[in-house]
Order: C-alpha cells, then sequence, then structure tokens
C-alpha cells in the first residue's frame, strides 16, 4: 500500500499523485467511484467495458433469452405480439 500527500484545492479538487496514476493505468476520463466512512475517502477506480465486451456480453444474454424462449415453445414474432398487446391495453 502506498501512502502520498496531497492538498485540496479551493474548488475541492485533489491531484492524484503520477506514480500512482501510472500504477492504476488512469488517464484523463478516468472515472473513480468516491466512498465516505467518517474522516476517510476511498477512490475505486471504475473499469468502464469496451464496446467489444459489451457486445460479446449482450450475444450472451440473447442466446440465454432465445433458450428460455424455445423452452417455453415460444418464437421471437410470439413476444413482438404480447409486447404488442400489451401496449394496446395501456
Amino acid at each position: 500500500m502506498t501512502l502520498e500527500t496531497v492538498k485540496m484545492s479551493s474548488k475541492g479538487q485533489i491531484v492524484i499523485p503520477r506514480d500512482l496514476r501510472e500504477e492504476l493505468k488512469a488517464g484523463e476520463g478516468t472515472l473513480f467511484g468516491v466512498i465516505r466512512s467518517k474522516d476517510t475517502l476511498i477512490l475505486k477506480k471504475i473499469e468502464t467495458p469496451s464496446k467489444e465486451a459489451l457486445i460479446r456480453e449482450l450475444k450472451i444474454i440473447a442466446k440465454e433469452g432465445r433458450k428460455k424462449l424455445e423452452a417455453q415453445g415460444l418464437t421471437e414474432k410470439d413476444v413482438i405480439n404480447i409486447a404488442l398487446k400489451a401496449r394496446h391495453k395501456k
């Protein structure tokens, strides 16, 4: 664990020391979650998935959804019709 001292600006900003940013691979635009516990703040780097990773995950979700439809004897057309009927009821 590394301990460094930083000073907050008048705008409430602090600078994460360069060596720590490099270790975290945190560049401009990197997102952090901030957690407070009494007088302690914890910064947690938030990883954002790549476009490719999101597409892979969505394909997996779609495949699982199709399997569930097939197990219930439904088709994609059935789902569309169910959704249309539900919209017309409102």
